[in-house]
């Protein structure tokens, strides 16, 4: 999600990511991936949002609980054992927003997750981050401290994620793309009201009968949403869960985005290139503390 107000201030390029995915490309799909088919295009975005005084209140604190609430336990939380890519993004705090992203690879489960070219800078939700809902559970796993994302709260949701498909302004996505890619034009929306059938997905206006109150525009007037990879967040869209989450442009260095995640325009558009759906591509979003606290249990590289 991204502050309609806001507009793209690319930076240029590191050459890491760049060089790792001209190596993977170079290498064949089996360097960096594994199988597993594409996700169907279902859910997203993050553009122009109501006003800050009419959006949610800030996030709840998390309960502090190993157990539903029926009482039964959860079940571990582990990266998928098919997933051989791993983006990584830290934050020093849950309201910080400066982020550092990494990408890695694995040769199978078990095996040493290995750097894919350097580390590079991105921005979070303005308020920080907050524990979302996907691979690691709905809210804070077990009894880890932390807020829980709800809708509007300007945080972007921290966990397990997975990644994909991708959307953009371009007629084509990047050459040698592997994640389903769509074009979008000014029709196109992601519905982020929660009272709508429609809640959390991008779809085509023109394909169903709108019924909600409020959408973000996909194809924005700047360039924030010129390449964008969902982050599948909240996926069975439970109302008020949090919807419409990202990887995309950003405004510039420090600037925040509404809940997503924004790198320069570069960083974005090579790992669009490197990320293979074949191998079941996450997003680990965690502060500093959890990812130090979790890396074992959740099978995550070192910081």
């Amino acid at each position: 999600m991204v502050a309609p107000a806001r507009r793209s201030a690319l930076a240029a390029a590191a050459p890491g990511l760049v060089a790792a995915v001209a190596a993977c490309v170079a290498l064949g799909a089996a360097a960096c991936s594994g199988p597993r088919p594409a996700p169907p295009a279902a859910a997203p975005a993050d553009a122009a949002r109501p006003p800050d005084a009419a959006r949610a209140p800030d996030a709840a604190r998390a309960p502090d609980a190993g157990a539903d609430a029926a009482g039964a336990a959860r079940p571990a939380v582990r990266i998928p054992d098919e997933t051989r890519q791993l983006v990584t993004a830290v934050v020093a705090g849950w309201d910080d927003v400066d982020a550092e992203l990494r990408l890695w690879t694995r040769a199978a489960a078990g095996a040493p997750w290995q750097a894919a070219g350097s580390p590079w800078p991105a921005t979070v939700g303005r308020a920080g981050v907050a524990w979302g809902r996907g691979l690691h559970g709905d809210g804070a796993p077990g009894p880890r401290p932390g807020p829980v994302k709800r809708e509007g709260d300007g945080r972007s949701p921290a966990g397990l994620f997975e990644l994909g498909p991708a959307f953009g302004y371009a007629r084509s996505a990047p050459p040698a793309t592997r994640l389903p890619y769509t074009a979008v034009d000014d029709r196109w929306r992601c519905v982020d009201d929660p009272a709508s059938a429609f809640y959390n997905r991008v779809l085509d206006e023109r394909a169903v009968r709108p019924d909600w109150r409020s959408a973000e525009d996909m194809r924005r007037a700047d360039a924030l949403y010129a390449w964008v990879v969902e982050v599948r967040h909240n996926p069975a869209a439970v109302p008020g869960g949090g919807s419409c989450i990202f990887l995309h442009v950003w405004g510039g260095p420090g600037a925040p985005t509404v809940g997503c995640t924004a790198m320069d325009e570069a960083r974005l558009r090579a790992l669009l290139i490197a990320l293979d759906p074949a191998a079941r591509p996450v997003l680990a979003l965690l502060t500093a503390a959890e990812h130090d606290a979790l890396a074992a249990a959740w099978g995550l590289p070192p910081r």
